[in-house]
């Protein structure tokens, strides 16, 4: 199983787009600031996760979504809570 995950800082509204096998400890790695790109937007926390049956698949969501290059897209990922990529 993998995990596509949007975490967002508290202190920089700033979204980060990753994938892992184990989100809680996941995010408690990311906040204890063992992610040295995001020292500086720690505490982060989770606004979206999806579930997917490997963590290829989940991973392919983070390159695609990462592709785009859009804020506008993972806000309205956050706010549908679905992804959507048939628009």
């Amino acid at each position: 199983m993998g995990i596509f995950y949007i975490l967002q800082s508290d202190k920089t509204g700033r979204y980060y787009v990753g994938c892992t096998r184990n989100l809680v400890q996941r995010l408690f790695d990311h906040n204890q600031g063992k992610t040295k790109s995001l020292l500086g937007h720690i505490p982060l926390k989770v606004v979206f996760f999806k579930k997917f049956g490997t963590f290829i698949e989940a991973r392919r969501m983070e390159l695609k979504i990462k592709s785009f290059k859009s804020r506008k897209i993972i806000e309205n990922i956050i706010r549908d809570q679905e992804i959507k990529m048939g628009r």
